[in-house]
């Protein structure tokens, strides 16, 4: 049995993913399990999905703590403390990575000891599907990497998307951001062990009275440590020479990231920004443009987002 754990931020679709996975495998006569964890979390936070893959039927049950294959939808969650999408990693194992970095770059910038497997997910349903919703991409890229066939997988992105959608335009774009991805991904072979658990002593926990048993907490409230600037696909980028300083945008962000400076401009705190992109549709003299965002850390990424962001200006 394979068992293999997405990770993603709300909305971009980990759910339909791991639906995608289990259908295509059902298609191909596989027993199948496929379900999301994730609580009362808003667009942009974590999530997870699961899917298990077996020629015999599966009786297990419970989220997938030991992955064989790991899928990891938006690079910044690599380092997000809460989400930790390699933890239980499989040695052997594959951790694919939607970024524009090589497999050698991101091994070397997550210290990875599993096979990597890289692909820009979100350029490729931008210029398809014109949105960075990920579902039939990310599903796509792990039917690859557990050897399902493109036919299974495209006839069960037709079944689950048209769930969803009524569209059959947007259907059909879905089929054809999945044949990309998938067709763009060169497939490893999966070689992990079986993992050795370690008896532990069973520990009897006393019973105590509320009083020394509820919970305590002992530190301050930490919300503004939790910056939710990764969360952004685009950046808003200001052109100056061309903002009238009518603080429109300022009124109408949503969270509060635009504040006015000593000479009336306009100035994001980008370590909160999530890119909603409200100021952009907002900026009646379109003094606003949306970048692509790179969260990658490498210095030529780095130079190279600096030297659109001046194109934009001039």
């Amino acid at each position: 049995m394979l068992r293999l754990r997405f990770h993603g931020r709300g909305g971009q679709g980990a759910k339909v993913a791991s639906r995608v996975l289990g259908t295509a495998a059902f298609l191909e006569g596989c027993s199948a399990q496929d379900f999301p964890l994730y609580g009362a979390e808003r667009r942009g936070a974590p999530i997870a999905a699961f899917t298990r893959i077996g020629k015999a039927p599966i009786m297990e049950r419970g989220v997938i703590t030991e992955p064989d294959v790991v899928i990891v939808m938006d690079q910044t969650l690599m380092r997000d403390p809460r989400a930790k999408p390699v933890s239980g990693l499989k040695e052997g194992g594959v951790v694919f990575i939607n970024t524009s970095c090589s497999p050698e770059e991101a091994q070397r910038e997550y210290e990875l000891a599993a096979q990597v497997l890289t692909l820009d997910l979100t350029k490729i349903g931008l210029e398809i599907l014109g949105i960075p919703v990920l579902s039939t991409l990310a599903g796509a890229v792990a039917a690859r990497i557990v050897g399902l066939k493109e036919a299974s997988l495209l006839a069960a992105v037709e079944q689950e998307i048209s769930k969803i959608v009524t569209d059959s335009a947007l259907v059909e774009k879905n089929r054809e951001a999945a044949r990309r991805s998938f067709n763009a991904l060169t497939p490893v072979e999966i070689k992990t062990r079986k993992a050795v658990r370690k008896g532990s002593a069973v520990i009897s926990m006393p019973y105590e009275p509320a009083l020394v048993s509820s919970p305590t907490i002992n530190a301050i409230g930490n919300t503004p440590l939790r910056k939710t600037g990764n969360w952004r696909v685009f950046r808003p980028v200001w052109d100056l020479d061309l903002c009238t300083k009518c603080t429109i945008c300022a009124q109408k962000c949503p969270e509060g990231c635009i504040a006015i400076d000593a000479e009336g401009f306009p100035v994001v705190d980008y370590d909160n920004c999530k890119g909603c992109l409200i100021c952009v549709e907002e900026c009646p003299h379109g003094a606003i443009t949306a970048i692509r965002e790179n969260h990658t850390t490498s210095s030529s990424a780095r130079a190279k987002e600096q030297e659109q962001e001046e194109e934009v200006v001039q």
